[in-house]
């Protein structure tokens, strides 16, 4: 008469917070790539793709899960490292101390180390802005109506920013490979 009997209706319909954990999982060298393509040292990666996922996870229930989810990691990764950048320049006092070894991150798209850190050298020489057009669109090829949405900026601004970063991207990889240094 007190016995409580669970009945099991079959498999179960994933929570939103085990869908958000596996679409991040499945993400996550993705991430680590662009961060590194972003200027991220590798010893930040890890603290600034946890900030992406808590971004992820805040906003899980509002995101339209029809649409790529790599646009849309991108744009959280993109304003991350800005941000990172800012609050990095004001508690250093002195920039110059802050080592950064060049090493290259996790990169598929790409065949050959060499290749890779001299991508790495030569996009930390094209300004953020501009970056983050090239890489979206020559890299991720998000197409250009998505990037203007994903980064607020007019269609035009992103034909310029493409045209004007695709530029620096080509001038910086002449220079280093003529061995220059970077700038």
């Amino acid at each position: 008469m007190g016995c409580l009997r669970l009945v099991h209706s079959g498999p179960s319909v994933p929570t939103p917070e085990s869908a958000c954990l596996g679409a991040f999982e499945r993400e996550l060298e993705y991430i680590f790539a662009t961060l590194g393509r972003l200027g991220a040292a590798p010893g930040e990666a890890e603290d600034l793709a946890q900030e992406i996922f808590m971004v992820l996870y805040r906003n899980w229930a509002t995101l339209d899960t029809d649409r790529p989810l790599r646009p849309y990691l991108f744009g959280i990764a993109f304003r991350i490292v800005c941000a990172h950048r800012r609050r990095r320049v004001r508690e250093i006092p002195y920039p110059a101390l802050d080592a950064n070894d060049g090493a290259p991150g996790p990169e598929v798209a790409l065949q050959s180390r060499e290749a890779t850190a001299l991508l790495l050298t030569a996009l930390d020489s094209v300004p953020m802005a501009r970056r983050g057009v090239v890489i979206m669109h020559d890299l991720d090829e998000v197409p250009i109506p998505d990037i203007a949405r994903i980064l607020s900026i007019s269609r035009f601004g992103v034909y310029a920013r493409l045209r004007k970063g695709r530029k620096e991207l080509c001038a910086a990889v002449r220079r280093l490979s003529r061995g220059g240094a970077p700038r």
